[in-house]
């Protein structure tokens, strides 16, 4: 048995989830792919897949496995390809999936730029808020924004994302100002339905203790750009990333309340399959990100 082969084979069925799908990436036969697939587990002595007639999942020890076994044909590729791949000129089509706030606010404005650099690039943009499926989905990248969970891709960070409640200045004017998270109980709130529980906005404190508040009010969106819309307009107080509401938190238009209470910076992030995956057009635009936007955002910089 070829170990590389046996491990390589493994991983494509286990990215795809499908033995057909990996014997057509490696333009190989499925009976191929399950006898590879089989001898690997035979010669490791452990069951690596869970198969039925209608569905392919790791075990445990195949999760495992499987990551280190990534990480290994990933070194040999790259190693392989590092002259060539280093010195390639972008080019192709790239697609994208993104969600919309950011992307109308930020990535949209960065394309042209980006398009000027690499004339032979081109981009495929799908707005889209949900976590797609980058794979099965024929994505090359996704950018995402948040905690992460699928350890089988690549994330390179981008840029915080920085968490602000904010309100206008005619809403605290009428209703008053929170001085403390609990009091947004009496307040109108305008909430992000995307959210496990979009009703129960978490604080923290300068001494790392933690708060929980229940909220309600008369708007909830699954959209941030809506509920800035209606934060300005002053129908209540929200809790949405400053890549949103920067630009109104320097015009004034939103003011920031609970500064002292703010909830946990989180990471805005470039996501794509292994590193054995990886072209020259995906290398440049994650590069280009991450130089545009930085570890210090421009929308959270005081003019």
């Amino acid at each position: 048995m070829d170990r590389l082969d046996s491990m390589e084979a493994f991983v494509r069925v286990a990215e795809s989830k499908s033995f057909s799908e990996a014997a057509r990436r490696l333009n190989l036969s499925k009976s191929v792919i399950s006898r590879q697939v089989s001898a690997l587990e035979t010669d490791l002595g452990a069951r690596l897949l869970h198969r039925t007639t209608r569905n392919l999942t790791l075990t445990e020890v195949g999760a495992a496995y499987l990551e280190r076994c990534q990480r290994i044909l990933a070194d040999i590729e790259e190693a392989n390809q590092s002259v060539s791949t280093l010195q390639a000129t972008p080019r192709g089509k790239l697609r994208i999936s993104a969600p919309v706030p950011f992307t109308t606010t930020h990535l949209a404005p960065a394309l042209p730029d980006f398009l000027t650099r690499y004339p032979d690039m081109e981009i495929d943009l799908v707005l889209n808020d949900r976590f797609v499926n980058l794979v099965e989905e024929g994505f090359d990248l996704a950018i995402r924004i948040g905690k992460l969970d699928d350890s089988s891709l690549i994330a390179r960070f981008l840029a915080p994302a920085r968490i602000a409640a904010v309100a206008s200045p005619d809403y605290l004017a009428r209703h008053g100002t929170p001085a403390a998270p609990a009091d947004l109980a009496r307040h109108r709130c305008l909430c992000y339905s995307n959210l496990t529980s979009p009703d129960e906005w978490t604080f923290q404190a300068a001494d790392g203790s933690r708060s929980t508040v229940k909220v309600r009010g008369r708007v909830r969106a699954n959209n941030g750009d809506v509920l800035r819309q209606a934060a300005i307009s002053g129908l209540g107080v929200t809790v949405l990333p400053t890549f949103i509401v920067g630009a109104d938190l320097q015009a004034g238009t939103l003011v920031p309340v609970l500064e002292d209470y703010l909830p946990q910076t989180i990471g805005i992030y470039a996501i794509y399959p292994h590193a054995r995956h990886l072209s020259p057009k995906v290398r440049a635009f994650v590069d280009f990100l991450a130089d545009r936007f930085g570890p210090r955002p421009y929308w959270d910089l005081v003019e």
